[in-house]
Parts: C-alpha cells; structure tokens; sequence
C-alpha cells in the first residue's frame, strides 16, 4: 500500500517541484535555500500522505506547506539578524501570497505568478555565469525534478561529481548576486540564448550519447522535451522557442527506428519510415509553422528545425530534398558558423550535388582543430571517400572514427564499416 503511494508522491514531485522551488525561491531569494525548503515539504509528504490519505491537490498541498516554511524562515532570519524592517516587505507579501487551503482553486492569476516564477527559476538556472555542465545538471534538478542519482545515470558520471557540481553552482549563483527574475532587453536575448542551449544539449546527450554502451539515453530526451513544450507555454509567441520545440519533436519521433531489434544503430538514410511517430512529427511541423509566421526570418533553432522538417516530409529518403536542405545549412551557417554546420553541409551537399562536391566543402574542416578529435568528421569522410571508390582511405578514416568515439554503439557501426571494405579488398 505504501510503496503505491510512495510511487505517486515520486510522480507528484516530478511534476510539482520546479513550481513549487520556483515559488519559495521568489520568496527566500536564494536558490540552494529554497530547494531545502521544497524537500522539507516533500519529507512532509512522505510523512502524512501515506497516514492521511493523498490531497484532492497534491500540488497545492506541497506548494502551501513550503510558502510557510519559506515564511517561518523569514520571520526567523528577521528576528535573529534585527532586519525586521529591511524584509517587511517580504513578510507581507507571503502573507498576501500565501496558499491557504489545499481544495482553494488555483484562479488564473495565480496560475500567471507560478509560470513567472518557473521563467524565473529557468533563466536563473541558465545563467551564464555557470558553466555548460552545471547549467545542464542544475536545471536536470530543478526544472527535471530528476533526483541527483538519476542525473549522475543519465550522463554516466558519479553521484558524488554531480551532487557537487550543483551546490557548487548554487553557491556560484549566490555569491555572484544572481537575481532571481526574468532579464530585459539584450540580456533577456543572451539569456534566453543559454536557455534553449540547455534544453538542446539535454536532448543531443540523450538523442545520441557521447560516451557509454547505449546509443541513446530516451529520458534524457523525454526531459528536454518536457522543458522545452514548459518554454513555449510560457514564452508562447518567442520564435525561437517554437524553433527549438519544433526541431525536438521532429527529432524525437524518429527514436523508434533509430536501433535495430540487437539495439544496433540504424543511420537515418536506411530507416523504416514507418515506424516515425507520425504525432510527434506534426506537432514539430505545426510548432514551425507558427514560428514562420511570427518571424519570417528564421533563427538558428527555427533553421535546424526546418532541416529535420525536409527528412519528415519525406516518404522515403530518395524524396529528401537536398538542395534545399544544403541551402539552409549554408543560411545556417551564415547565422551560427560553426564548424560542425559545415560539416553537416558537406554531407546535404554530397546527397545533392555528388561525394566530390560534398568533399570539396569537407576538405577545410580536416585541419579544423576543434574537429581534431570529433569522430563524425572521420565518419563522414570515410562515407565520402567510400563513394568515391578510394576504399583503403576509406577503411582508414572508419577506423580513426572508432578509435575517437567514446560510444561503444559507435564504435561497433564504424568498425563494421571498416571491416567490410577490408573484406571487399
């Protein structure tokens, strides 16, 4: 009996605790003590509910019992540092704030303030005073409503390198007096750049793991979804936001095919179509549609998304249009250089236009240092160089591919590609 309520509570906090921090935080404007105060109400959960009976509201249960923790707080912190009069005004308005009724209705104004707070809760996570990694497991944490274990499992490192890796970014967003609220102006652009940067490389860590035995990691995809579908309900006309939604939902409806029934990788060109969530497919399709009519001019987010919209509209992969595929990465390009897009125009302009002139655009890249040691470089000439029929180049560049990657899924696809050009001699 327990164990099911138990379960339920795990449910109610995946889905209460980023609104539940996001509201204390406001309050007690300090981020690591504000997710203290939730837990507190979480361990009252576990305390009463199994006793007591699950609330009609659970989220509103919680809520209310941490804005009055978070309110005894500040009357203590007032009584014991004599600051009475610098946050009276913090008291008053957790009075006025304060939830007192589990069965109250949640008005519409109230639903407003929690999504303010959750903007503010996911803009103070994605700072960029933090580095990649610790806006990554940070916003996992609060926004996830992941535990520090399944972090640690989601990107194959220590319980204990996670668990610091978020106390020393809350301490980083403290002692650089990180407010807690939504930027303005330029600062809200950078911002909100290291927002959707978070949300993406949740879902690429997830999409295609860089390290372990697994080719894909579906929660994490399933997170960055969640977060990213969270944005746009509360930054619903931000085209750039639709861009990024729109670029994961049609990414994500390929998963099913993506491995084989050994859970081999499938590459895109040779999958079954049909298993594609044709759902998911449309919800990316509409989510971009309504980005192009809010911004014409597309962004990076709504760009890439317009890339993945040319393999979904496609029946089979011989109806990818590649030349317009090619022509956004070389917009892309000119709006993100980086890199990494060339590479992936050298690939669309070799489906268009032929290996060599795909090979003609690669060819910079191979003494690009920040590829030096990318394994999809190595992957991508060898694919190239195979169809050109120069197949001992062929075979070298596979194998410098798998010594690079740190996947096995990986590793195994770009030995078998060596392999069998040595066995076509």
């Amino acid at each position: 009996m327990h164990s099911a309520v138990h379960q339920r509570i795990a449910a109610t906090w995946r889905l209460e605790s980023a609104a539940v921090v996001a509201a204390v935080a406001r309050r007690v404007r300090d981020l690591g003590l504000a997710e203290d105060i939730a837990q507190d109400a979480l361990v009252a959960a576990l305390e009463h509910w199994p006793v007591d009976g699950m609330p009609d509201k659970p989220g509103a249960w919680l809520m209310r019992v941490a804005l009055n923790r978070a309110l005894d707080h500040l009357r203590q912190r007032a009584t014991r540092e004599g600051h009475e009069a610098d946050i009276a005004a913090d008291l008053q308005a957790m009075e006025a704030d304060r939830v007192p009724d589990v069965a109250d209705t949640v008005d519409a104004a109230r639903q407003n303030v929690i999504g303010d707070d959750m903007l503010r809760l996911m803009f103070t996570a994605c700072h960029p005073v933090l580095s990649a990694d610790a806006r990554v497991a940070l916003t996992l944490k609060l926004l996830g409503g992941l535990t520090t274990g399944e972090i640690a499992r989601a990107m194959l490192q220590t319980e204990s390198t996670v668990a610091q890796r978020i106390v020393r970014a809350q301490r980083s967003l403290r002692d650089a007096g990180v407010p807690f609220e939504v930027p303005r102006g330029d600062a809200m652009t950078e911002r909100l750049g290291s927002v959707l940067e978070v949300i993406y490389l949740v879902f690429n860590e997830g999409y295609t793991a860089t390290r372990g035995d697994d080719w894909m990691r579906p929660a994490l995809c399933d997170e960055a979804l969640r977060l990213a579908r969270l944005l746009v309900g509360l930054m619903p006309e931000e085209p750039e936001v639709l861009g990024l939604l729109s670029l994961l939902e049609i990414q994500a409806s390929r998963q099913a095919a993506r491995t084989d029934a050994e859970g081999r990788p499938v590459l895109l060109e040779r999958q079954d179509r049909s298993r594609w969530d044709r759902l998911l497919i449309r919800r990316g399709l509409a989510a971009l549609d309504r980005a192009e009519s809010i911004a014409p001019a597309p962004g990076p987010y709504q760009l890439q998304a317009a890339i993945a919209a040319c393999h979904a509209r496609a029946v089979r992969a011989e109806d990818t249009d590649w030349a317009h595929m090619a022509a956004l990465y070389a917009d892309l390009a000119q709006r993100q250089p980086s890199p990494v897009v060339e590479l992936n125009r050298a690939v669309a302009v070799s489906r268009h236009a032929g290996a060599a002139a795909g090979l003609q655009v690669l060819a910079p890249l191979l003494n690009e240092p920040a590829l030096a040691r990318y394994p999809w470089l190595a992957a991508v000439h060898g694919d190239l160089l195979e169809q050109l029929g120069q197949r001992a180049e062929a075979r070298a560049a596979f194998e410098r591919a798998a010594a690079l990657t740190e996947n096995a899924q990986d590793r195994l696809l770009m030995q078998a590609r060596a392999q069998g050009l040595a066995a076509k001699g």
